[in-house]
């Protein structure tokens, strides 16, 4: 049985998306320490992209119709075939099927084309309210029907569950801590908590893969999730009752300004020379 290629996809541009606007910290952390441990985890998450991407780059590869969807990508590379690399820098915006909340500069709202320091408040929140999410998918996709995916999920497992441990313990030590890096820690976390509703609404492609049982039905993991995030707000001295607002689209294409900066900057160099070997 094979997850639906939407799904791989899904679950890749979540990764890559991440591990991208993490990487931006790199050079820039507060502390030296920290700037490595978010490099780190940036290319642990990049990682995760690259398994997925290569397992449908040869799903693509392999079967015509999925060929054929894709063919616009096959320019890219003077053999013809679709790989992680074209996956990853040669599709457009809206072909990008990532959670909208992943996508978000590291700061609070404010238009794509405006400048504003890092927040690492922001950043620390958006990888704790993530990894507790992908903690639960990962651990239960190591059973699912597609062996394939189910391998990268128990690699993927053990890379999230540091993830989540290292945004916890600097979520409560921002939230305990003094009164500025309190009143930054909430401030994150009322701007991001409504962003996390996109997680429950279940898309056409993780329908498609609960169906054949090769994926999760992430609304059915909500309880688990909202305990593992209350426990820890309420560590942390934080108030987490800020959690409506629009629900975001992203897992459909519709995404927020901010993706396509992002892409120009991410894909630039190589849509620049689309045919050099790297």
């Amino acid at each position: 049985m094979k997850a639906p290629l939407d799904y791989l996809l899904h679950l890749a541009d979540n990764a890559l998306v991440l591990g991208q606007r993490n990487a931006e910290w790199c050079g820039h952390g507060p502390v030296l320490e920290e700037d490595i441990a978010l490099a780190n985890m940036s290319l642990d998450l990049i990682g995760q992209a690259r398994l997925l991407y290569q397992y449908a780059a040869e799903r693509i590869n392999g079967d015509e119709h999925e060929a054929a969807r894709f063919a616009h990508l096959r320019g890219a590379r003077t053999d013809g075939a679709v790989t992680e690399d074209t996956l990853a820098y040669f599709r457009d915006t809206h072909e990008f099927r990532n959670c909208t909340l992943l996508e978000w500069p590291h700061h609070g709202p404010l238009a794509g084309t405006a400048a504003a320091p890092r927040d690492y408040a922001t950043t620390i929140v958006r990888n704790f309210l993530y990894s507790a999410l992908m903690v639960l998918v990962w651990d239960r996709l190591q059973s699912c029907r597609d062996a394939q995916l189910a391998a990268i999920a128990g690699r993927s497992l053990k890379e999230v569950r540091y993830h989540l441990r290292h945004s916890h313990d600097w979520l409560v030590r921002l939230g305990d801590g003094t009164d500025e890096s309190h009143q930054r820690a909430q401030a994150a976390l009322d701007h991001l908590l409504p962003g996390t509703q996109e997680f429950w609404v279940t898309s056409p492609a993780e329908q498609a893969a609960q169906a054949n049982g090769t994926g999760v039905a992430t609304a059915a993991l909500r309880d688990d999730w909202t305990a593992l995030v209350d426990e820890a707000i309420a560590e942390a001295t934080l108030d987490g009752t800020q959690r409506t607002g629009y629900v975001t689209q992203g897992k459909t294409g519709v995404h927020s300004e901010h993706l396509g900066f992002m892409l120009a900057e991410m894909q630039g160099l190589a849509r620049a020379h689309p045919t050099a070997t790297w």
